[in-house]
């Protein structure tokens, strides 16, 4: 079973900054993406960022220039550094992981527990 555990969020002012940390245990297939959506009260939820296991990345426009992605394959980790934090920004910050064993087996999904994000002054 695998277990996605999220840290780092919190309340920020407006313009500051925040990194997000979510740590994958269990058994993770090297084949894999891992990312970060989020959910504002009454929407639903979006990409907010992801990257393969090669380190390919792909954003969401609102965060593109701001907000960026980074993983540590030796420790199954994906990070989101927030720069420039604005109140648009506010959410609950999901890490989620998709694997799957080999190219031909279809792909597995996981989520973290969440982290709430507040930017207010």
């Amino acid at each position: 079973q695998v277990q996605l555990v999220e840290s780092g969020g919190g309340l920020v002012q407006p313009g500051g900054s925040l990194r997000l940390s979510c740590a994958a245990n269990g058994n993770i297939f090297s084949l894999n993406v891992m990312g970060w959506y989020r959910q504002a009260p009454g929407k639903q939820r979006e990409l907010v960022a992801v990257i393969t296991s090669s380190g390919s990345t792909n954003y969401a426009d609102s965060v593109k220039g701001r907000f960026t992605i980074s993983r540590d394959n030796a420790k199954n980790a994906v990070y989101l550094q927030m720069n420039s934090l604005r109140p648009e920004d506010t959410a609950v910050y999901y890490c989620k992981l998709d694997h799957a064993y080999s190219a031909t087996f279809p792909y597995s999904t996981y989520w973290g527990q969440g982290t709430q994000v507040t930017v207010s002054s």
